[in-house]
């Protein structure tokens, strides 16, 4: 590796591990989701995204999310925020916006990307100073990004990823432990580094519920992505009023709610495209469109590329 991430250990670590080409696999709904073990509710996923080469599509999910290009540098639209990530910076997604990454020239790229659920870490019964561990997912002064870019910092944090990609992945006995003991540490220096001095532990709390609130919402556009849902039928799932829930929506999401079924609509339209015979106007009528010249139109202004580009290519004629 020329380029990528400075760090020998980790480099040498990442080299030995298995980068597989990023292809989600998408349930009956079109979701992107992973089941977590009961016990031991941590996953770290190993991908290789390549320009015109990955599963382009958009997702929410419950579990939190720690993102590292290795190689080359990655962006990533987050509710209508686009990132740029350099290779080795560190960011926390923030996962119940819609995000996905961009389809750039040039893109290739090795990442590393750690799962877990927030009770891995913290839950009812948990020291009450263990929630200190997740404020870095819940805390958002000033709208900021929580992208960690400080070299010095970069460092440490990059020493704590080679121990934990070693540990999880040569499983010896007892490793769950080892990878919760390294990955508290990184949860540990990220705390500090992006800590709000004011911030307490009911706003985590409230921060969570008004996640938990929308939760059905973004559940029920899952099933019902090609119905048209209004937004008084999607406040009243939310149990709220509407100019709340609007308000609510945006905070969380990230987008309006309108945009966000219209992109929960556009990504189930990929994997059709890919994986049906479908022509591009039953497709579109499939996922909500009724006019499929508007479906063109947001499915190259969201993806850069049109329906038919993601039509699998027909094998060339000896």
């Amino acid at each position: 590796m020329t380029k990528g991430v400075r760090d020998t250990t980790l480099r040498e670590v990442a080299d030995k591990l298995t980068f597989e080409p990023h292809r989600l696999r998408l349930d009956q709904s079109g979701r992107y989701d992973e089941t977590l073990d009961h016990e031991f509710p941590f996953l770290i996923k190993l991908f290789r995204f390549s320009h015109n080469d990955f599963t382009p599509i958009h997702s929410w999910h419950e579990r939190l999310e720690l993102f590292m290009p290795l190689d080359g540098s990655v962006s990533m639209l987050m509710g209508e925020r686009r990132v740029d990530i350099a290779p080795g910076e560190l960011l926390i997604v923030e996962n119940m916006k819609l995000h996905r990454i961009l389809d750039i020239p040039g893109l290739n790229t090795r990442v590393v990307v750690i799962s877990f659920m927030s009770n891995f870490v913290y839950s009812l019964g948990s020291p009450s100073h263990d929630y200190f561990f997740l404020l870095p997912f819940y805390t958002n002064v000033g709208n900021r990004l929580h992208i960690v870019r400080d070299k010095t910092l970069r460092g440490e944090i990059h020493r704590i990823v080679s121990h934990l990609l070693k540990c999880y992945f040569e499983r010896a006995t007892y490793f769950q432990i080892g990878c919760k003991a390294y990955f508290l540490e990184l949860l540990y220096i990220l705390a500090e580094f992006f800590r709000a001095a004011d911030f307490r532990y009911s706003e985590l709390i409230r921060q969570q519920e008004r996640s938990a609130k929308l939760k059905p919402v973004l559940e029920y556009v899952d099933q019902h992505f090609a119905e048209r849902i209004g937004l008084k039928e999607a406040a009243a799932l939310a149990k709220m009023s509407v100019p709340q829930f609007i308000k609510l929506f945006k905070k969380v999401a990230g987008t309006t709610f309108v945009s966000y079924v219209t992109h929960v609509r556009l990504s189930r339209a990929v994997r059709l495209l890919k994986g049906s015979s479908l022509t591009i106007a039953e497709v579109a009528s499939e996922v909500g469109f009724t006019d499929q010249s508007y479906f063109d139109r947001r499915f190259k202004k969201a993806f850069q590329r049109t329906p038919r580009d993601f039509r699998p290519k027909e094998p060339a004629q000896s």
